[in-house]
């Protein structure tokens, strides 16, 4: 297997506006039959009721459908849909496309120089039951589908692997009330909750997988034991499916091109050094201004959320008892305005909820460059 991955990140004047994707693929400079994932950021709360994420998967695969001469069913399980609700502050609503175009082994090594270069790879779980979610069993079949992924990118070890996108469900009402007709109890019975629950369970899943915590991880340990996280898990959740979909992204011998990625973990939402780290890593130099170059910056994935115990860096903050504005949103925000103003882009992938993903109150962060 031989391939390059290309990249494209492109506006989105709202959650149904793929005029970019569209325009794209007129062109030729993507053909649609490449595509392989999606990830895109949408104007919704981010909450159990944000309805942008199931409207803006729906376009995508109506849009890619129409362009494949399939039915967008058919598309939603050919291609990996992640859409994470939430731009508050300065994010950008905007989705990057990834592409992998078949390459032979020549065409690989003459572009890559003998550098690894950016490898992705997509699986997804079953369907979880109600009961599931939060649970063991969602933790392992994560884990599976991690090790799938990998498999499927052409990346053979957990150290090439920098970023470990998961979009994952939640409980319903309607949910919860079908786990107790069948005789089992949900994690929780608050659908807002059981976000995080599927979060965490989630971001276990990836850590398991990828050698960074050992089995077997109990029940009890989603939400209760934050010793246990991964540095590339990100998860988000959504009413829109049942089962966890799973995207790789990492650095592989097998993948030419001029994308390479690499990460670091933000230990908490005002870390910027953290975010230079992973340029330094991805450019291979400390040069002050070779890292003041952020034109070749493809795009920055990061997970944000609020110091659980109320602080940062030996400061009040009000995140966690605000009713008006939830947390996460408030650490979007923040973490939003750390990375534009390190990279001079507000288009940047900013995820709310890092249950597992990163230290409490911190979470990973992945650059995407163009060599």
């Amino acid at each position: 297997m031989s391939y390059r991955t290309d990249t494209f990140r492109i506006a989105m004047a709202g959650p149904a506006d793929l005029s970019g994707l569209v325009s794209l693929i007129d062109s030729g400079e993507l053909d649609a039959r490449h595509i392989v994932a999606i990830l895109a950021k949408t104007e919704g709360n981010g909450g159990v009721n944000d309805f942008t994420r199931e409207y803006t998967c729906a376009t995508i695969a109506q849009t890619l459908a129409k362009h494949l001469g399939v039915t967008p069913e058919e598309m939603e399980h050919r291609i990996a849909i992640v859409v994470s609700g939430g731009t508050e502050g300065i994010l950008s609503p905007h989705a990057t496309i990834f592409a992998r175009v078949p390459a032979d082994g020549t065409a690989a090594a003459d572009t890559s120089g003998g550098r690894k270069r950016l490898a992705i790879g997509i699986a997804a779980t079953r369907d979880f039951l109600p009961h599931e979610i939060g649970r063991a069993a969602q933790i392992e079949a994560t884990a599976d589908a991690v090790k799938a992924a990998m498999l499927n990118a052409g990346i053979s070890g957990a150290d090439d692997v920098h970023w470990v996108q998961v979009k994952c469900p939640l409980l319903t009402a309607e949910r919860v009330r079908a786990a107790r007709r069948d005789g089992r109890e949900p994690v929780t019975e608050s659908a807002y909750k059981s976000m995080a629950y599927s979060r965490g369970a989630s971001a276990l899943g990836v850590a398991l997988a990828l050698g960074e915590i050992t089995a077997p991880v109990a029940d009890d340990a989603v939400l209760l034991d934050w010793s246990l996280s991964s540095g590339v898990a990100s998860a988000s959740a959504g009413i829109e499916l049942l089962n966890n979909i799973v995207i790789v992204l990492g650095n592989s011998e097998e993948a030419s091109g001029e994308n390479i990625i690499s990460h670091a973990v933000m230990h908490d939402a005002i870390d910027g050094a953290a975010v230079l780290q992973a340029m330094r890593h991805a450019t291979g130099c400390s040069e002050a201004a070779k890292l003041a170059d952020t034109s070749r910056i493809v795009n920055v994935l990061a997970k944000a959320d609020p110091s659980p115990d109320g602080m940062l860096r030996g400061w009040r903050h009000i995140m966690l008892d605000d009713t008006d504005i939830s947390a996460t949103r408030h650490a979007r925000a923040a973490v939003g305005g750390v990375i534009a103003g390190i990279t001079g882009c507000p288009a940047i992938f900013v995820s709310g909820g890092a249950e597992h993903q990163g230290p409490p109150g911190g979470g990973p962060v992945a650059v995407i460059l163009r060599i």
